[in-house]
């Protein structure tokens, strides 16, 4: 008899030590451990928690925001990294599953990844996914990742894919996933006050995951960021008004959405703390009986979705040898 996975998640809103990717590796060690404490297999994180957000880009012109860019280049990480090595060292003390968002530096300077770390509850770090289209003014900051990243993880609580932000909007991105099984989706985000006026960030954050949950009928677990105090005095050094522009309610939505789109408990919004819900995978069963994209409710003989998943090259080396064999 198939025999489906049971367990609690845990979906994290706060905020990194601001650019401090030392203090922010503590700080994650001790919510994986409060959150195993409380029961939790599962740990999501929000989006670049390690070690913050380039706010900067939306409240500054791109020449005053470049060396602000260096102080998050600094704070970066490499992967692997003695910093990943100790949320490792977390996840297997605890025997937690950890998604969590990083600055993931490239081979260059000007090479920086928005990037999320899978770690199973061995502490082994399975897999990373980098995102693939930085946001508007994200630009300035970030190099979009390729298709080799868009995987999907099997662990022992089940099916893990996950998304950053923005690209939990792109279809195509969240069928890719789909396709290879995945029944555990963590979306994390960042606290945008900046957004426009009319726009309520938390109800729209709530909406991507709840369409994600019903087109695929899985669990989606939604971990977004704060911004605190200090984040608003540190950006005051070079924007006066950055408390005006940083401040704004419903700007952060977290919490854990079932396969038929509704909300598990109660979410989070703008407040810190962690949202947890117990997930029973076999509650994605009878809604695929409707509604299965992935097979009876599709026509592929009709659509046809090619996905690239070779890693992206930045240079291939030759010594001209085979070229001159071509010739012979």
């Amino acid at each position: 008899m198939l025999d489906l996975p049971k367990f609690k998640a845990a979906a994290v809103q706060a905020s990194p030590v601001f650019l401090n990717v030392d203090a922010t590796v503590d700080k994650a060690c001790a919510i994986i451990a409060e959150a195993a404490t409380n029961g939790a297999s599962l740990v999501a994180f929000p989006e670049v928690f390690i070690a913050g957000y380039p706010y900067w880009n939306w409240i500054m012109t791109p020449v005053q925001g470049s060396p602000w860019y260096e102080k998050l280049y600094r704070n970066s990480i490499t992967v692997p990294g003695p910093e990943t090595e100790k949320i490792c060292q977390a996840a297997r003390e605890n025997n937690c599953h950890i998604v969590i968002g990083v600055n993931e530096r490239g081979q260059s300077f000007g090479e920086l990844y928005n990037t999320n770390l899978i770690i199973d509850n061995k502490g082994n770090l399975i897999g990373k996914h980098r995102k693939l289209v930085p946001t508007w003014a994200e630009k300035l900051t970030w190099t979009g990742g390729d298709g080799s990243s868009l995987k999907v993880y099997n662990t022992e609580v089940g099916p893990i894919g996950t998304l950053a932000c923005g690209e939990n909007t792109n279809t195509l991105a969240r069928f890719t996933l789909l396709s290879q099984g995945e029944l555990i989706h963590i979306a994390n985000y960042i606290s945008l006050p900046v957004a426009p006026p009319d726009y309520n960030m938390a109800e729209a954050i709530k909406i991507r995951a709840a369409a994600h949950s019903f087109e695929g009928k899985l669990f989606t677990i939604v971990s977004c960021s704060t911004i605190t105090k200090e984040i608003i005095d540190i950006m005051k050094e070079d924007v006066p008004n950055a408390e005006e522009l940083l401040t704004r309610k419903n700007s952060a939505f977290s919490g854990i959405i079932g396969p038929n789109g509704a909300v598990i408990g109660e979410p989070l919004i703008d407040d810190e703390g962690i949202v947890y819900a117990d997930i029973d995978l076999a509650k994605c069963i009878q809604p695929k009986q409707m509604h299965d994209i992935l097979g009876h409710y599709n026509r592929f003989d009709i659509f046809d979705l090619r996905v690239n998943t070779s890693p992206r090259k930045n240079i291939t080396f030759t010594d001209g040898s085979d070229d001159f064999a071509a010739k012979l």
